[in-house]
């Protein structure tokens, strides 16, 4: 099953920008790439677009073109050409798009040196990006229960975000609202707790929609050494390997 120019476009960029889940894809069944693929190069060019210029102004145009190709699929007309927004439109549905569009809404986060208001803020801003990916990734791929996508899509979000602390910090930004030891062990066992929740409800997930998870445990690690040592997180000594991904594409064990 061949993938045309765009396709082999997306999975080059994933491939570049997001090497976990572009592993993620490639463990999953060859149909759910081409729907991985362009869903995961959209969360790319979003999530770089607030940090590819200092100009604010800019960044947002940035994101407001997004905002226009996610409500161009949602009105199901022509979609502008583009290598990521032609695959993507192939493969969305309106309420796809309509969540996509409150991905890259929540994405002006990024764009200024503003702390998260609180507690809330923070899960809505990892919900709205991590959880909306996920949970349209695993309602094209098949039938499954939104809140246990979204509880693991959290655990993964936290990891990750952990992982990114040392670069926002350097880039001025204020992460964390807790950024004390206290404060990353509680976070940490937050999404931990979320996560588990989640596997105790794999059924609620069935085979198909598998593929948008696999990318998930990855977090396992980064979560436990956060709270083994939350001072690795600034320290940037969390780890990245992700050596149980085979182990997961082969069970469906996410």
């Amino acid at each position: 099953m061949g993938f045309d120019a765009d396709l082999t476009a997306c999975a080059a960029m994933l491939e570049r920008g997001d090497p976990a889940r572009f592993r993620a894809a490639m463990a999953a069944p060859v149909p759910a790439r081409r729907v991985l693929f362009p869903l995961y190069a959209f969360n790319i060019e979003v999530a770089r677009a607030p940090w590819v210029t200092q100009e604010t102004m800019i960044a947002e145009m940035r994101l407001q073109w997004w905002r226009d190709v996610c409500e161009e699929i949602a009105e199901g007309g022509a979609v502008r050409r583009h290598e990521v927004a032609t695959p993507l439109a192939d493969v969305l549905d309106a309420e796809d798009a309509r969540l996509l569009d409150e991905l890259v809404a929540a994405r002006r986060w990024d764009v200024y040196r503003d702390a998260f208001e609180d507690a809330d803020h923070f899960a809505r801003y990892l919900d709205q990006t991590s959880g909306n990916l996920t949970w349209v990734a695993a309602r094209r791929l098949g039938a499954a229960d939104e809140a246990v996508v979204r509880d693991a899509a959290y655990g993964a979000a936290v990891a990750a975000w952990l992982l990114a602390i040392p670069e926002l910090e350097a880039a001025g930004r204020v992460p964390l609202l807790d950024g004390t030891a206290e404060g990353v062990r509680a976070l940490a066992l937050g999404a931990q707790q979320r996560m588990a929740g989640a596997r105790t409800r794999r059924g609620a997930v069935p085979k198909p929609a598998r593929a948008a998870l696999l990318h998930v445990g990855q977090a396992d690690a980064v979560l436990k050494a956060a709270i083994r040592d939350p001072s690795a997180v600034a320290g940037g000594r969390l780890p990245t390997a992700d050596p149980g991904l085979a182990w997961r594409a082969l069970t469906g064990r996410w």
